[in-house]
């Protein structure tokens, strides 16, 4: 759970990279996964730390993502 908490700051700061639109959709990404590890607290917790490593590489595949499509830059 620590790991997909920690991941909220790569989300909530991409601001500086991606436009305000984008921000909006990766936290509603991040939402999304953060409930499901919260439905998976007890029935399964293997899967929580699986859920939290691959936040990481997700956020980087969508901000490379959106700089090839839409033009993103710093």
């Amino acid at each position: 759970m620590i790991l997909i908490v920690s991941s909220l700051f790569l989300y909530g700061a991409s601001g500086v990279i991606a436009p305000w639109w984008g921000v909006a959709v990766m936290l509603a990404i991040w939402l999304v996964l953060f409930a499901l590890c919260c439905a998976w607290w007890s029935a399964h917790p293997k899967r929580l730390v699986l859920i939290g490593v691959l936040s990481y590489p997700l956020w980087f595949c969508l901000i490379v993502a959106g700089a090839l499509a839409f033009g993103w830059e710093a």
